[in-house]
C-alpha cells in the first residue's frame, strides 16, 4: 500500500483544492471524469437534459415480460426484479451527457492523488435512509464488503484491485487500490448501491427472498403481487431531492411495473392503454404491430431517437468450453452459413445494420485495414494471431438474399473439410473420432425461434445437427450461470468508455467462475494482455487504439457470429408526459431519459375524452 502524506494547507478556488507532496498533487473535486475535464463545473445547478420546473405527481406504468421471485438483484440467486435501484443511492451518478463522469451524491466531494491510487469519499452528513437511519461511511464498508463476499461473483472480479476499504471517520471512507494503475476504478467504486448495515444485521443477504429491503433512494416499494407487479413510490422527504444531480429527475408519484409471460400480450397491453411506455426490440412488431385509433390520433405516439451509444455485440455466441467449436475453421463456418441479408429482407423489413463490431457505432470499432498505431500493438503478438489481423479487414459474408446462399455455404463446406470433418449419410463426421456435429441451441425468447430456424435449416444442409431448446426465464438464467449451453443470442453491451467489464467478457481468469460475464468460456493470454492494457489506458486515444486492437482480434477469430443493430431506439408511449428538450444521449440510467419526463394532467384528460 502506498502512504501519502498530507500537507496542511490547500489552495481553495471554484470548489476545487489541490495538495502535494513530492510533486504528487491531492485533488478535492466534485466529479471524477474518466479522461479530461468534467463537463459540469462545483456549483452547477442541473444536467442540461432536465427540465429543473417539471412537476411532480402522477403515476408511470411500465410493462416487463417474465416474472420475478426476489428483490435482492445483487446476488447469483432467483429472478430480480426490474427498476429496484430506485430505492438505492450510490456515492456518485454518471452524467448523461458525458461518455464517463460521475458527480457526487451522497459524496459531497472527493478526494483523490493525481495516480489514482487511492480515492477518498466525503459523504453528505444529511444522507439518510428510508427509517430515518443516517447514511455513513460504515454503511459503505459493509456494502462494499458483502457485496464481494456474498453476492454475485461479478462483484469479486469487478473489484478484485480494491485491497482495503476503511471508514475514516463517520462521514469519510477510503478506497485503496492494488496492482497495476487502474484509472476507473476510483469512478467504479461510486457506482454500487449503498446498503444499511442496521438492516442486514439478522438477515441472510445471500438468499433470495421478497422481503421489501430498505434503501436511500428516490423511491421504496409500496406494493407487491408477488410475479406479476410492483409499485413504487416517491420518497416525498427523500433526502437528496434538492441536489443538482436529480433536480427535474424522478417526478412521478408512483412507478408501477407489471409482469407479462407473453411477448404478444405485452404489446396488446400497451395498445391497451394497460401501460404507458415500451422500447420495442422487434422490427416486425414496429412495421405492422402498431396499429389501431389510438395512433391514428396521435394518442399512442411512435417515435424513433437516434443515440449516440456504442451498439455492442447480439449475436449467436459460441460456448468454446464444448470441443466442438475449439477450431477456428469450424467457427468461421458456422458464420458463413448465417444469411443475414436473407433476414433483414424478409424478417426485419430491412431495419437493420450488420453488426461487424464488438463496439459497433462509435469511434471504438475497428475498421479498414489497423494503423501503424494498432500495428505497434498487435506485433508482439504476431505468431499468436491470425495474419488476417495485420493483413485483411475484417468482413462478413454477404449473400443475395435469394434464400438458398450456396456461395456461402460452399465456403463453409471447405471450411469443415479442412478442420478434418466430412458428410455420411447426410451427417457431418469427425475424422478422427467418428463423432457427429450437433450442439443445441438455447432460447429464451419465443420470438427468435423464426430467425432461430432459418439458420438451423442451412446447418443441417452441412451436416449439422441443431436441437432449439426453448425454457422459462429462471431455467435460462441458472444454465446461463453455470454455462450449460452450447450456443445462445446474447447481447454484449458496451459503453464509449470500456474498461474493467472487459475482463469480465472476455479475461481467462473469469472463464471458470460460474455465473461471471465471460459466457463464451474466453482463455487467450493474448486477449488477457489486451484487456489488461485497455484498463490501464492513461487516455482517451490509447483507450480508442487498445479497444480497437481488441476488437481485431475478437473478430477475426469468429468467438461469435454477428447479427445485427440499429442506431435508435424505438418508442411507443402514450401521449400523457412531458419531455425536457434535450434528451441525454447516452443515458446511461434513465431508459431514454425516462426518470426525466412528468406527467401532465391536461395530456390525461384528453385521453380520457377519448375513452382511453
Amino acid at each position: 500500500m502506498r502512504v501519502f502524506f498530507f500537507l496542511l494547507f490547500f489552495i481553495a478556488f471554484d470548489g476545487l483544492a489541490i495538495a502535494s507532496y513530492k510533486n504528487d498533487p491531492i485533488q478535492i473535486t466534485h466529479a471524477l471524469a474518466m479522461h479530461g475535464e468534467p463537463k459540469y463545473s462545483a456549483g452547477f445547478k442541473y444536467f442540461d437534459y432536465v427540465n429543473p420546473k417539471a412537476s411532480k405527481g402522477g403515476k408511470l406504468k411500465l410493462g416487463a415480460q417474465g416474472t420475478f421471485d426476489s428483490f435482492n438483484p445483487f446476488i447469483a440467486k432467483g429472478t430480480p426484479a426490474g427498476r429496484v435501484s430506485l430505492i438505492y443511492d450510490t456515492l456518485t451518478v454518471q452524467s448523461g451527457d458525458e461518455a464517463f463522469t460521475r458527480y457526487g451524491l451522497l459524496a459531497k466531494r472527493i478526494e483523490i492523488p493525481e495516480d489514482r491510487s487511492w480515492v477518498i469519499y466525503h459523504l453528505r452528513k444529511n444522507a439518510y435512509f428510508h427509517d430515518g437511519h443516517p447514511v455513513t461511511a460504515e454503511d459503505v464498508v459493509f456494502s462494499f464488503n458483502i457485496l464481494r463476499e456474498k453476492g454475485s461473483p461479478i462483484f469479486q472480479s469487478y473489484y478484485q484491485q480494491v485491497e482495503s476499504v476503511t471508514a475514516l471517520s463517520n462521514d469519510k471512507v477510503k478506497f485503496t487500490f492494488n496492482g497495476d494503475i487502474n484509472r476507473e476504478l476510483a469512478l467504479i467504486v461510486g457506482g454500487f448501491a449503498i446498503l444499511p448495515a442496521h438492516y442486514w444485521e439478522n438477515r441472510e443477504f445471500s438468499e433470495s427472498s421478497l422481503d421489501i429491503p430498505l434503501g436511500s433512494g428516490p423511491y421504496r416499494i409500496s406494493k407487491v403481487n408477488p410475479g406479476r407487479s410492483l409499485t413504487f413510490s416517491r420518497v416525498k422527504n427523500y433526502w437528496a431531492k434538492n441536489l443538482p444531480v436529480n433536480k427535474g429527475l424522478y417526478n412521478f408519484d408512483e412507478i408501477q411495473l407489471d409482469y407479462y409471460k407473453d411477448a404478444v400480450v405485452l404489446l396488446e397491453a400497451l395498445k391497451a392503454g394497460q401501460y404507458d411506455v415500451r422500447v420495442e426490440n422487434s422490427s416486425k412488431q414496429w412495421a405492422t404491430g402498431y396499429t389501431g385509433t389510438a395512433i391514428d390520433l396521435g394518442l399512442l405516439k411512435r417515435e424513433e431517437i437516434a443515440h449516440e451509444n456504442p451498439t455492442g455485440m447480439q449475436c449467436f455466441l459460441i460456448n468454446l468450453r464444448n470441443p466442438l467449436f475449439k477450431d477456428l475453421r469450424v467457427r468461421k463456418a458456422l458464420s458463413y452459413a448465417f444469411d443475414y441479408e436473407w433476414a433483414n429482407k424478409n424478417l426485419f423489413y430491412n431495419a437493420y445494420t450488420r453488426t461487424k463490431s464488438f463496439f459497433s457505432n462509435s469511434e471504438l470499432a475497428s475498421n479498414s485495414l489497423p494503423t501503424q498505431a494498432e500495428i505497434d500493438i498487435l506485433k508482439p503478438y504476431a505468431e499468436q494471431l491470425p495474419k488476417e489481423v495485420f493483413t485483411t479487414p475484417f468482413h462478413l459474408p454477404i449473400s443475395d438474399a435469394d434464400g438458398y446462399n450456396r456461395k456461402n455455404l460452399r465456403q463453409s463446406v471447405k471450411l469443415l473439410r479442412g478442420a478434418g470433418w466430412h458428410v455420411e449419410n447426410n451427417q457431418l463426421i469427425n475424422n478422427e473420432t467418428g463423432q457427429a456435429f450437433r450442439f443445441e441451441i438455447l432460447l429464451v425468447q419465443p420470438g427468435f425461434e423464426r430467425i432461430v430456424n432459418p439458420y438451423v435449416k442451412a446447418l443441417k444442409k452441412l451436416g449439422i445437427i441443431v436441437n432449439v431448446r426453448h425454457v422459462e426465464v429462471s431455467q435460462y438464467i441458472n444454465r446461463l450461470r453455470s454455462f450449460d449451453f452450447d450456443m445462445i443470442v446474447s447481447s454484449i453491451g458496451q459503453s464509449l468508455s470500456p474498461g474493467n467489464e472487459q475482463i469480465e467478457f472476455w479475461h481467462s481468469s473469469k472463464a471458470d467462475i460460474q455465473g461471471s460475464r465471460n459466457l463464451m468460456g474466453l482463455a487467450d493470454p493474448v486477449i488477457d494482455s489486451l484487456v489488461e492494457a485497455i484498463v490501464a489506458a492513461p487516455d482517451r486515444e490509447e483507450l480508442i487504439l487498445q479497444t480497437k486492437a481488441l476488437d481485431r482480434v475478437l473478430l477475426h477469430n469468429y468467438y461469435v457470429i454477428p447479427q445485427w443493430h440499429i442506431g435508435s431506439h424505438r418508442l411507443a408511449y402514450w401521449d400523457k408526459f412531458g419531455r425536457p428538450t434535450i434528451t441525454p444521449k447516452y443515458d446511461p440510467d434513465f431508459s431514454l431519459g425516462l426518470y426525466t419526463w412528468w406527467y401532465e394532467p391536461d395530456k390525461v384528460k384528453r385521453l380520457t375524452e377519448a375513452n382511453y
